[in-house]
């Protein structure tokens, strides 16, 4: 179908978009790309697949072909999604950078997010900004591989729901603005080096990563960054790595270390404006789905209790939590109240207030609600997404009943 007022040309994929996804959605530019920016294209298109289909992963050309990406002009958006859809994805323009929540969001739906901008000639081995390069020649290629594809999606549902930190917004606010500048060529040295110190501080006054945090760190060692098979000779298929001709040969070098892909990349940062000093090699995809699988038993969508709740209210984000009767419960969580190690009172924002024997909404006088008996309150665990647990009855003062985090939303 056709957005009348931008003409976006929809398909199967992207007409099941949320309407909350729609707002970053951009009619690509296609006729303002100049004949420099075409042949900034054709240049590091035909350097790359010269050289990637010697070291690239063997999904890879195949998926150039699969996935509508040619390598003497830039692509047209429609063009690709009438492709894209046989194997069950789309694409989206979008302007840049967006917040990492609404990429994993689209991720989530079989959706590429591909930026219309394309680097200057400048910057034609490598640029810290969104571009139709990294994106589109990048990512598109290799979701063509169903197992590849599979963990891509499931990436983004996961990390749609992990919880992130006033820090993460501010991280991504200070890695957008020196990223950009970094790409103007009209930038003065003076405002990269002050953009610079801006996200070096953020870094240095993070104590604890959130959870947003530490999957976009597997997000960076893996879709963006990562190597595939032995230690000693790794193929790429990392879109970062596949879009920039200099890290595509640097990479595979003595003088980059290689380290098995495991759960502890989680916890080690990045710098998305530098060639990166180490990298991650996974034996296979499934590998890679295995990793992630154990990371999301940490997350508190699928923990719960009184560690996620803590998390929510430092995140200062409205989430959304279920009760163990099934009652689901929205808004900004300002507090919470434990006993022996479980939740038994929390209260949001707007003054909604549950301990372990009521329900009270409490703004502005309104009624409250009792909720005293054993048949609604039944049960003590803060469920998992995925893992629901069987309620155990328990007398009224023993109760714990938070139930599940489902999902952090800004």
């Amino acid at each position: 179908m056709t957005v009348a007022a931008n003409q976006i040309e929809f398909n199967e994929v992207t007409a099941k978009l949320p309407e909350n996804l729609h707002a970053f959605i951009v009619k690509q530019p296609y006729n303002e790309y100049t004949a420099q920016n075409q042949a900034v294209w054709r240049y590091v298109m035909r350097l790359n697949v010269d050289y990637l289909k010697k070291v690239a992963h063997e999904s890879y050309i195949d998926g150039l072909r699969l996935t509508g990406i040619s390598i003497d002009e830039i692509p047209h958006m429609e063009g690709m999604n009438r492709i894209l859809k046989d194997i069950g994805w789309a694409a989206v323009a979008v302007d840049g950078f967006i917040p990492p929540n609404a990429f994993m969001e689209f991720q989530a739906h079989n959706v590429l997010v591909i930026s219309s901008d394309i680097r200057t000639i400048d910057h034609v081995g490598y640029t810290p900004a969104p571009d139709i390069i990294h994106e589109a020649a990048g990512h598109a290629p290799i979701i063509a591989n169903p197992e590849y594809a599979e963990y891509l999606r499931r990436f983004g549902e996961l990390g749609s729901k992990a919880i992130s930190s006033p820090d993460d917004d501010r991280m991504y606010e200070a890695i957008r603005k020196l990223s950009i500048l970094k790409e103007n060529p009209n930038s003065t040295q003076a405002e990269v080096d002050a953009a610079t110190t801006e996200v070096e501080a953020i870094q240095n006054e993070v104590t604890e990563p959130s959870e947003m945090a530490k999957i976009r760190n597997l997000h960076w060692w893996t879709v963006e960054y990562g190597l595939i098979g032995t230690l000693k000779d790794p193929k790429i298929y990392g879109a970062g790595l596949l879009s920039s001709i200099e890290e595509s040969k640097d990479c595979l070098d003595a003088g980059v270390e290689k380290r098995p892909y495991t759960i502890e990349a989680a916890e080690v940062p990045f710098d998305i404006t530098a060639a990166q000093p180490h990298l991650y090699v996974t034996p296979n995809f499934a590998h890679l789905s295995f990793v992630l699988e154990q990371f999301a038993n940490k997350m508190a969508v699928r923990t719960g209790g009184l560690s996620g709740l803590e998390k929510l209210i430092k995140s200062t984000k409205m989430g959304t939590v279920e009760l163990s009767t099934g009652i689901q419960i929205s808004g900004t969580f300002t507090r919470v109240i434990s006993h022996e190690g479980a939740p038994i009172y929390l209260q949001t924002q707007l003054g909604l207030q549950i301990n372990r024997c009521s329900f009270v909404r409490n703004d502005a006088g309104k009624s409250s609600r009792n909720l005293n008996s054993r048949r609604e309150l039944n049960g003590s665990h803060f469920r998992g997404f995925d893992q629901l647990l069987k309620p155990r009855k328990t007398s009224c003062a023993d109760r714990h009943f938070i139930g599940k985090l489902l999902q952090n939303k800004t």
